[in-house]
């Protein structure tokens, strides 16, 4: 493999690899806490992501984004004196500010899937020379320079068009494992996909 062996430096990396990255999610909760992940995971390793990944879950409610997008100062509080949490009051706010955004999308679109999944027509999106092995994968394109924009104009925090790609690689907007990983071939073959031209969404 190329790109994918980022998966290769631990157990939870492969295992995260393996099982989730570049899967289509259609369930709202898990939506959001792949979301909040990619929002706490700013500027620090996706392995520690993953290390502390039960610590968020038990600090947010399980990413249950009505009960997070009802928590106040004493929640947030709570949650800085976590043992083992993040000690940043602005990413936890964030969290608590995108649940009640995360609600309004919801309200408007019947699902943050539905909201998400609109912007690549209801399918995958497979960029042509991305899926090569050894090919160099952005950081960010014009699609998540666009819902970045979109997000925060609805007043979302923390959703950079760097993170906002990151999350589409994560939930399966975009397909960006190598054409020799298999987990390339087994989501193509499970989930709508189309093919688009690398040169129309550089950013």
């Amino acid at each position: 493999m190329g790109y994918c062996d980022w998966a290769n430096g631990s157990a939870d990396l492969k295992k995260y690899h393996d099982e989730e990255w570049g899967v289509p999610v259609f369930d709202d909760k898990k939506m959001f806490e792949h979301l909040s992940l990619e929002c706490l995971q700013c500027g620090l390793s996706w392995g520690l992501m993953l290390k502390k990944r039960e610590v968020f879950r038990a600090c947010f409610g399980g990413f249950d984004f009505e009960k997070v997008a009802a928590y106040g100062e004493t929640d947030v509080e709570r949650i800085l004196q976590t043992k083992d949490m993040l000690r940043s009051r602005g990413k936890i706010e964030a969290i608590v500010n995108n649940a009640k955004r995360f609600v309004e999308i919801r309200e408007e679109f019947g699902s943050f899937c539905n909201y998400l999944r609109g912007f690549s027509g209801e399918e995958t999106i497979l960029y042509e020379g991305h899926e090569k092995e050894g090919a160099k994968i952005p950081v960010s394109n014009g699609l998540s320079a666009r819902i970045s924009a979109d997000l925060k104009r609805r007043g979302f925090k923390y959703v950079g068009a760097i993170t906002i790609y990151s999350h589409l690689q994560a939930c399966g907007v975009i397909n960006d494992h190598d054409e020799s990983c298999p987990c390339f071939a087994r989501i193509n073959a499970a989930y709508p996909f189309r093919r688009v031209a690398l040169d129309e969404e550089i950013y």
